[in-house]
Formats: structure tokens, sequence, C-alpha cells
């Protein structure tokens, strides 16, 4: 059957897209997975949907109160046992061979850290036919002048990386784990289309301002990663730089 695949899934208040993001983990070709769900005291009928989901293969735990996401995926990564760990929003889906692609791509070269390309889709789930890629190979510097991977792509090898665990900050927590698992190995692009973000939901990070997300990116320099002020403001300040770039460089709109 292969390694076992711990799929670590936050969640809040998202019972209309859970039950379809849970599917395509299911409809996956490569089956030897755990899948742990740490409920953030959502306030919808999350619990009852995934509930209705019949797989002894998925976990679901509940924050005693209202924690965030970074409480919820350290949480599910204490919890993990697999060999290779891997990320899902509550709202993202996969494609079928997600999985055993990535697996096979690490395998093939030893990766013990990877991402893939993504699509974007709307709120409803129509394709916006706006594709995302990014470097070949991301370093740890290149890691710190931008957050490259989509969350819904990233995997690496628990083996090899040992537990991660984040500092306790409201956003950008993501990017702080990628940050940390990029001292241990750089992170490989497996140059594939083998995720769809959906974006747009109210709440998630693609709706907020540019000002709200220079206030974070400076909060997970300085806090989460412990570094002084200037430090702190000189890299929200590359890591805008490389944003743009990003746009340019590596986000692709086609209008059919």
């Amino acid at each position: 059957m292969g390694d076992l695949v711990s799929i670590i899934m936050p969640s809040y208040n998202t019972s209309q897209y859970i039950a379809e993001t849970i599917q395509s983990i299911i409809d996956q070709s490569y089956q030897n997975w755990e899948l742990i769900i740490v409920d953030d005291c959502s306030t919808d009928n999350t619990d009852y949907v995934v509930s209705k989901i019949n797989d002894q293969r998925i976990t679901f735990l509940k924050n005693k109160k209202n924690s965030g996401a970074a409480v919820s995926r350290n949480r599910a990564l204490r919890e993990a046992k697999g060999k290779w760990i891997a990320f899902l929003d509550s709202d993202d889906l996969w494609k079928p061979d997600k999985l055993e692609k990535q697996i096979q791509f690490m395998k093939n070269n030893n990766y013990s850290f990877s991402y893939t390309n993504y699509e974007e889709i709307d709120v409803n789930g129509n394709d916006t036919y706006v594709k995302v890629t990014g470097p070949k190979r991301i370093t740890k510097t290149g890691m710190f002048n931008y957050c490259w991977p989509g969350c819904l792509t990233v995997m690496y090898d628990a083996s090899k990386i040992g537990l991660i665990q984040i500092h306790d900050i409201k956003k950008n927590n993501d990017y702080a784990m990628w940050l940390k698992v990029c001292q241990k190995a750089d992170c490989y692009l497996l140059d594939e289309y083998l995720a769809k973000y959906r974006k747009g939901r109210s709440g998630s990070i693609s709706t907020h301002s540019i000002k709200t997300m220079i206030g974070w990116h400076y909060k997970l320099y300085h806090e989460a990663e412990k570094l002084n002020s200037i430090t702190s403001i000189f890299n929200t300040g590359r890591n805008l730089l490389f944003g743009c770039y990003k746009k340019w460089k590596y986000v692709k709109s086609s209008i059919k």
C-alpha cells in the first residue's frame, strides 16, 4: 500500500464545502492515508456534515475554545502518524492523482519537501482560469523572500523533517510552517496542476486588504520568527516586492 500519508485539515464554518473537500481525498488513487480534522468551534453544522461521512481513516477533533488555525494545525500534527505530511484546507480540493504523483516525485528524487501547481476556483467551485505555479527550487532564503507554495499543495517527509510546531499567530501560520521546514530541507516544485484553491470565501486571506496583510507579515517575522523590528520591517517590504514578482511571473490567467 505504500507509506501512510497524514493529511492535516483545520476547519471553521465550512459546512458548505467540507464534504466535497473530503470526497476529493477519498477519491485519491493513493489510498493509504489518514485525515485529521481539527475543528475550531464551528458555529454552523460542520460537525454534522463530517459525521455523515463513514470512513474509518478520518479523525475529527474539536478545540475546546476558538483558537485559530495555528493551534489547530499544531494539534493535528501532534496526532499524525504518517511518514508523509500533507495539508488541505477544508474548502479546497485535490485532483485524484495528487498524492500518488507527489509521493512518487519525492521518492524518485529523494526530496523531503515539495509542492505543486494549483488552479483557482470561485466560491461556487467554478473555474476562474487562473493558474499558479512557482520556482523550481525554494531555499531557506527563497522562502523568506515569499511564501511561494500554496498550502493545499505542500507535502513533507516527517521521518526526515520531524515534528513541526509553530507560534500561535492568527494569520500566515502556514507560511510560518514552511519557514521552519525550509530550515531542514529545500522545497521542490512538481510542475503539475494537482489542486484547486477556492478563492474569495468570506474570511479567507484572499479577501483582506494589502494594509491588513502587511500587518500580518510583520507579526510573522517579529513574533513567530523572533526577528527584531528593523529586520521584520525589511522582510515585510521584501515580501511585498516578491509578491508583485510572483503575480507577474507565476500567476497566469486565461479566459475561455
